[in-house]
């Protein structure tokens, strides 16, 4: 077997059962590995020097293909309600088969770490059959100095190979396609899929297993921090404004989608970024549309135009999960320790297209935990074939797909993990004011930069509050630089009766959609509901 690159020659791809291939390309930085990847016709190159992939029938995730094994490790850890089984006899046959299919072939290796903590960070190994995908993952994961190779011993170890398709009889899984997890030889099998984002939210679904035993806090959130040191948390579901209001220029950005929350403070998960980029535009985020002209950035399934190379970032035909992936320091404001203090604040964007959430809100823990758990924004009409009016969505801890414990010790964690460190939490609604949807107007940027701030630097905390009627929040009566009534969602409203039916009707979404958490919950998170 032939190999290349720098690795520890004493802890080879045989310790997670690859034999007899053809040669392993060991730790290739981005120049090289586009070459490879150009020479296998993997893609090409576009203008400003991006590579540009099509991922072909899978161009985002397959989560109803993600299995975890069930074991006596994870009988009684993983939220079985959440997570699809496997049995340890499944796994490894599907092992079995995926190393003899690598007989012979010609592989990627890639030594890298899930977590800037280094106390906490977990030496991952990532084996792929394609070039460029080897490439997207060291793009996204944390790449060890070039003298630690020689030593780098992986704790867990990810295989891809998107030509080896599942045989859904012969595995007891649903299709060709299959994303296993075995959390007892730390050991993930991707099969039949090429979208690379697999790979990174499988390390962070490990992640998300492995550090609540350390105490500490996995979240699917972005976070920054000031000059001061003031850290800030940003949970939110797609559409909330996550990654456009954490980018802010006069704070540095820790990460913009994983990070961990400790002894130590708080730590990205991953030495990347994964951006949308559907309708992305220069005026709106010239960061990350630079990054679509950069030398060593991957942008997936993009419509590029043959005679320009350029990308047109309108066009979602081939998906409406356009993405461009590039290492942190491509931004400009960007830390590069990927680490930040104890947080002062944590902020909980929802986009309410009921319009009735204030546009600000002050939490306390038990409040934040219930908020946490419940994970709410609202698709407005339009979005999807069939909504026609907004409609309430609940992910937990702002990232269900991704939790393999309980959402009740996530939740559990944070409420300690605030007091203990007198974090402040805020609600903040990106949506609607005014009506709901189709009435109303979208909240007005300005007007939530502005309350942000002012949250950020203290400022807003020492305002008066008033407690909103239906949730039983803490609403500020004002703050310089935004209208008084905005601030009260009521005010906003023509029609008052239309807004207290809005109201009631929402609440009773969050009270319906919490009767599954009941059990899991103390009397005092039970008593943070809204009044349906």
């Amino acid at each position: 077997m032939k190999q290349f690159g720098k690795w520890n020659e004493s802890y080879g791809v045989d310790k997670a059962g690859l034999r007899n291939l053809g040669s392993v390309h060991w730790n290739y930085r981005f120049p090289k590995l586009v070459e490879e990847a150009l020479v296998r016709k993997e893609g090409r190159l576009i203008y400003g020097g991006a590579f540009a992939v099509d991922t072909g029938k899978h161009t985002g995730r397959s989560p109803k293909d993600k299995f975890t094994v069930r074991d006596a490790t994870t009988e009684n850890t993983i939220w079985w309600d959440n997570n699809k089984a496997m049995t340890p006899e499944a796994f490894d046959l599907l092992h079995a088969d995926m190393m003899a299919y690598a007989e012979g072939k010609e592989l990627f290796a890639q030594d890298l770490y899930g977590g800037a903590d280094v106390e906490h960070r977990l030496p991952t190994r990532v084996v792929t059959e394609l070039a460029w995908q080897s490439h997207f993952i060291r793009n996204m994961l944390i790449r060890p100095e070039y003298e630690e190779l020689a030593s780098f011993v992986p704790e867990l170890t990810v295989i891809d190979f998107p030509e080896f398709k599942a045989d859904p009889e012969k595995y007891g899984v649903r299709s060709e396609t299959c994303i296993a997890i075995n959390l007892t030889k730390k050991i993930i099998l991707v099969a039949g899929s090429s979208y690379a984002g697999e790979i990174k939210k499988s390390v962070f679904t490990t992640l998300n297993y492995l550090m609540p035993e350390k105490n500490i806090m996995p979240m699917h959130c972005s976070a920054n921090v000031g000059p001061d040191g003031d850290t800030a948390i940003f949970f939110g579901l797609s559409g909330t404004g996550k990654t456009t209001l954490s980018a802010d220029p006069n704070r540095t950005l820790i990460g913009d989608d994983e990070h961990g929350w400790g002894e130590n403070g708080v730590f990205n998960f991953e030495g990347g970024c994964y951006a949308k980029t559907i309708r992305l535009s220069e005026e709106a985020e010239p960061e990350i549309f630079a990054t679509t002209h950069t030398f060593g950035a991957i942008v997936e399934n993009m419509v590029i135009d043959p005679i320009t190379d350029i990308p047109d970032y309108n066009d979602g035909s081939k998906t409406e999960n356009t993405r461009v992936s590039y290492p942190i320091d491509f931004i400009p404001n960007a830390s590069l320790t990927g680490r930040a203090p104890q947080p002062k604040n944590i902020i909980m964007l929802t986009a309410d297209a009921f319009g009735v959430l204030p546009p600000i809100a002050k939490l306390t823990p038990e409040q934040a935990m219930y908020h946490f758990l419940s994970g709410y924004t609202a698709k407005v009409a339009g979005t999807e074939k069939g909504v026609t009016e907004p409609e309430a969505t609940f992910s937990t801890c702002f990232g269900a797909p991704f939790m393999p414990r309980h959402p009740s010790e996530y939740g559990n964690l944070l409420r300690e993990m605030m007091e203990k460190h007198q974090v402040t939490c805020w609600l903040v609604n990106t949506g609607w004011t005014g009506g709901p949807y189709g009435v109303g107007s979208r909240m007005p940027i300005k007007a939530t930069r502005a309350l942000l701030t002012a949250a950020l630097d203290g400022s807003l905390a020492n305002m008066d509050f008033r407690t909103n009627d239906f949730f039983g929040i803490q609403v500020p009566l004002s703050c310089p630089g935004v209208d008084d009534k905005l601030l009260m969602p009521r005010d906003t409203w023509a029609d008052k009766a239309a807004f207290d039916a809005q109201a009631k009707k929402l609440a009773g979404m969050f009270v319906k959609n919490f009767e599954y958490y009941l059990p899991h919950v103390d009397e005092a998170v039970k008593a943070a509901a809204p009044k349906a």
